[in-house]
C-alpha cells in the first residue's frame, strides 16, 4: 500500500512524499522512525484491474518466486542493504497481493527480525524448505550465494513439472472431448432417434437397445451419477488427509506397472534435487536429509529419507543404508551417490542424478504420449463407430423395409 504523507522535520521544515506500507499504522511507524512529525497521512489509491481481484490471478507461481529470488541475490551481490533491495523489488512487483507480501517482509526486517524468520511469517508464498536454506545463508555469511543456488532450484522445478503438465495436455484434452462428445450424443441425439425407432416397431439389435438404454439411466438419473462422482471425489481426498490413507494410496502407485516406476523417477530426482541445494548452502549432510524428508510428498520415501538420516548418526554412509531399499533406489542411484561420498564432492554427484532423472522423466512421458494419441484416436473412433451403427442399422432396416 502506498500513502501521500506531509511532515515536519526535527529542523521544522515542511516535507512531502510518497511511502510504501502494509498498513496505515506500520507507515505511521517507518515515518515516525525517521524523526518526522506527521500532519497528513493518505492512502493512495491504486488502479487495480478486474484480473487483480481474481485470486487465481494473483497466486504466487514458481516463476514469480524465480524471478523475486533472482533479483534479491543479484542485489546482495551488488551490496544493497536488505530493506533497500526488498523495497526495489516491491516497487517492481505488479501482483498487488505478492508485492503486500515482501512489504510485510521489508517492515520486520527493517523492526530488527531476521530475513530467515520474516519469509517464515508467510508459509503460504514461502515453504519452511525456502526458510531453512535462506537460514542456512545467514549463518554461514552467503546469503546471495544461497539466494542463487535457490533461484536455481525453484526454476529447475519449474521447468521439469511444465514439462510433464505440457506433455499430459493433448491426452487430457481428447478425453474431455470425448467423454463431452459421447455424453451430448447420449442425452441429446439419441432421444430424438428413439421416438422413430419405437414408431417402426421393428426388433431393435442388442447394440441399440444397450445405447438406449444408457441414455434413459442418464437422463433420468444423471443426479445420482454426479452424487457417485462427488462423493468418491471427496473419499480419495479424506482418504489422502489421513496419514494411513496417504501411506496405503502412495504404496498402490509405486506398485503399479509403468506408472509406479514413473513416480520412482519423479521422487527421486525432487530427492537429489533438494539435497544438492541444501548441501551446496551448506547444510550437514543430516540435516539436508532431515528438510529433504519434511517436503518430499510420497509418504514412503519420507520414511526412508528420515531414516537415513538416523543411520547416518550411527556411522553408517548414505549410499549404504539407502542401498537396503533396492525397490525404491536403483542401483544406479547407490552406485553415483558412492562415487560422490569417495570424492567428496556429494552435491556435484546428486546434481548429475537430477539431470539423469529428470531426463528420464521426460522419455517416458514422450513415449507414454506416443503410445497414447494412436490408442485413444482408435478407441475414439471405435465408440464413434459403434454408437452409429447402433443407430444407422434399425433405420437402415426401416427404409429396407
Amino acid at each position: 500500500m502506498k500513502f501521500n504523507y506531509q511532515a515536519r522535520t526535527q529542523a521544522g521544515s515542511l516535507q512531502a512524499g510518497i511511502v510504501e506500507a502494509s498498513s496505515r499504522e506500520a507507515a505511521l511507524s517507518l515515518l515516525q522512525s525517521y524523526g518526522l512529525y506527521i500532519t497528513s497521512l493518505r492512502e493512495e489509491k491504486e488502479s487495480v484491474t478486474v484480473l487483480d481481484e481474481i485470486a487465481f490471478f494473483q497466486r504466487v507461481t514458481r516463476k514469480d518466486l524465480v524471478v523475486f529470488f533472482r533479483q534479491l541475490a543479484i542485489l546482495f551481490k551488488s551490496n544493497v542493504p536488505v530493506v533497500e533491495s526488498l523495497r526495489t523489488i516491491a516497487n517492481q512487483t505488479r501482483k498487488h497481493h505478492f508485492k503486500e507480501k515482501i512489504i510485510g517482509i521489508m517492515e520486520k526486517v527493517e523492526g530488527g527480525t531476521p530475513l530467515s524468520r520474516a519469509f517464515g511469517a508467510y508459509p503460504k508464498v514461502f515453504s519452511a524448505f525456502y526458510v531453512s536454506v535462506i537460514k542456512s545463508g545467514e549463518a554461514s555469511g552467503k546469503l546471495s550465494d544461497v539466494l542463487g543456488y535457490l533461484a536455481d532450484h525453484i526454476e529447475n522445478e519449474y521447468n521439469f513439472y511444465s514439462k510433464i503438465i505440457t506433455a499430459m495436455v493433448y491426452p487430457i484434452f481428447v478425453l474431455v472431448v470425448f467423454l463431452g462428445l459421447l455424453m451430448v450424443m447420449s442425452v441429446y441425439v439419441v432421444p430424438q432417434l428413439v421416438e422413430v425407432l419405437l414408431e417402426a416397431g421393428t426388433e431393435l439389435p442388442l447394440m441399440t437397445r444397450i445405447m438406449i438404454s444408457f441414455s434413459v439411466f442418464l437422463q433420468g438419473y444423471w443426479w445420482f451419477v454426479l452424487i457417485v462422482l462427488l462423493g468418491f471425489v471427496l473419499f480419495v481426498m479424506q482418504l489422502i488427509k489421513s496419514k494411513e490413507g496417504k501411506e496405503f494410496i502412495d504404496r498402490m502407485v509405486l506398485r503399479i506397472p509403468w506408472i509406479g516406476e514413473f513416480f520412482k523417477k519423479i521422487n527421486l530426482a525432487r530427492i537429489a534435487e533438494n539435497l544438492s541445494t541444501l548441501i551446496s548452502a551448506g547444510f550437514p549432510i543430516i540435516q539436508a536429509l532431515e528438510t529433504t524428508g519434511d517436503i518430499v510428498g510420497n509418504s514412503v520415501y519420507k520414511q526412508v529419507i528420515f531414516d537415513t538420516g538416523e543411520g547416518i548418526r550411527k556411522g553408517e554412509p548414505i549410499s549404504s543404508y539407502l542401498s537396503r531399499y533396492p525397490a525404491l533406489f536403483p542401483p544406479l542411484f547407490i552406485q553415483m551417490l558412492i562415487v560422490g561420498e569417495k570424492t567428496g564432492q556429494i552435491d556435484l554427484t546428486l546434481l548429475n542424478i537430477v539431470n539423469y532423472y529428470q531426463k528420464e522423466v521426460e522419455r517416458a512421458l514422450d513415449s507414454f504420449v506416443k503410445m497414447l494419441e494412436p490408442i485413444m484416436i482408435v478407441s475414439l473412433g471405435l465408440v464413434v463407430g459403434l454408437f452409429m451403427a447402433s443407430i444407422l442399422l434399425p433405420l437402415y432396416s426401416i427404409s429396407f423395409d
